[in-house]
């Protein structure tokens, strides 16, 4: 990846280099954590983070979830957080934060598969981006699909949102121009959709709506569901998740998902 400037930080790690690397995007010097493996690189995970702030901010430990060995997992902080340059604009100009990342790992790794994993908030990040980049699968996690039916599902959440993006009524081109859905096609790379039943922070309607636009065009993906987890599984389910997920981009890597 071309980076700037490479922060090591203080985490021992037996199987990766951790590091706070910054990188240019529009002019700005942009951050983002990076695990770096020892051995050679067989395959590439980009975490698209939830939240904004401190809130969801990218953590180490969250970042080895999606590892082993031989992967390498990137995640933006988005600008205006952690450090970043710039401002947070919610799913505007800084989907170019992720873009620009993807381009960059594509070139340093040409031949590895790379994979999204988008949460809550990086569910749309994903979504918005991962039809234009080079990557093997998007795996959507508790995440935002619709603004809109975030906006009217999360009242907490209205000023924020009027304040990042605008009023839906008095702003509409831009929660049009965030609209993912209307942008997935058949040939789409494949998506799981992973989601819990009792999530109060995303509702499971947003993974329902994806899912029906996936099978209306009949693009390829599958759902893994947990009727009775929230935002963040409990630990027997959170493992369960996870080896759902590594054995996901496996089965993707060697062509066993498809219609």
């Amino acid at each position: 990846m071309d980076y700037t400037h490479d922060k090591r930080m203080p985490v021992e790690l037996e199987n990766h280099l951790c590091s706070e690397v910054t990188y240019e995007v529009d002019g700005l010097k942009l951050k983002g954590l990076l695990l770096e493996p020892k051995q050679q690189v067989n395959r590439i995970v980009v975490y698209l983070r939830g939240g904004k702030g401190q809130v969801g901010r990218v953590r180490t430990a969250r970042l080895l979830q999606f590892s082993n060995p031989q992967t390498l997992v990137f995640a933006p902080y988005y600008r205006g957080n952690n450090g970043s340059e710039g401002k947070d604009q919610f799913c505007g100009d800084d989907l170019h934060d992720v873009t620009v990342a993807l381009d960059q790992l594509r070139a340093s790794y040409p031949d590895t598969p790379i994979h999204m994993v988008g949460f809550s908030r990086g569910g749309i990040q994903g979504l918005l981006t991962f039809q234009q980049l080079p990557v093997t699968s998007f795996i959507i996690w508790g995440g935002v699909t619709d603004l809109m039916m975030m906006y009217e599902e999360r009242v907490d959440l209205r000023g924020m949102m009027r304040r990042m993006i605008g009023h839906p009524r008095k702003h509409p081109e831009a929660y049009q121009s965030r609209d993912a859905l209307s942008q997935i096609h058949q040939q789409s790379p494949p998506i799981l959709i992973v989601h819990g039943g009792a999530d109060r922070q995303v509702g499971i309607q947003q993974a329902y709506h994806l899912e029906d636009v996936l099978k209306r065009v009949d693009a390829t993906y599958e759902t893994w569901y947990q009727p009775t987890e929230g935002h963040v599984p409990r630990p027997p389910y959170m493992r369960a998740t996870l080896t759902h997920i590594h054995d996901w981009m496996t089965r993707v890597e060697q062509g066993q998902v498809g219609k």
